[in-house]
């Protein structure tokens, strides 16, 4: 029998923008841009490379580089030290950018839930949807420089 009890989570969200994937890509990887659409960095984009994103609600989340490869994909940690191991993360984001129709279809996929971390689970499903309105908004304005 198959214990599916610690079989980690994920969280996927997908959009297509009306941009192409260098602008996309630029916005994932300028520290400037992603304090805009993300959090405050420290962000540098080097494998290897470890940085922080503070949270508007004053969590500092561990990051490091893990693979790059130009205006197609990007993935690092996403780690959440905490005492409390439901709210003590340890994920993985991947960012993908595909061209598309319209412009550029960004997946991106966050791995490492833990089935009793539904609290986290549920406010990344939520949180990255709001980040990718902000990321939209982003976009949006650096066509206007």
């Amino acid at each position: 029998m198959n214990n599916m009890s610690n079989e980690k989570k994920k969280v996927v969200v997908e959009r297509e923008f009306a941009h192409a994937p260098e602008k996309i890509w630029r916005a994932l990887t300028q520290p400037h841009l992603i304090e805009e659409w993300l959090m405050k960095n420290d962000f540098h984009p080097a494998v290897g490379h470890s940085f922080n994103l503070h949270g508007e609600w004053g969590g500092i989340l561990d990051c490091e580089v893990l693979a790059l490869d130009q205006n197609k994909s990007l993935s690092y940690t996403w780690n959440f030290k905490h005492d409390d191991p439901v709210f003590d993360l340890r994920s993985i984001v991947v960012f993908t950018l595909s061209p598309s129709g319209k412009g550029t279809l960004l997946r991106m996929e966050q791995t490492g839930f833990r089935p009793d971390q539904k609290q986290a689970f549920g406010g990344a499903q939520a949180g990255w949807k709001q980040f990718f309105d902000k990321l939209e908004a982003t976009l949006a304005r650096l066509e206007q420089v």
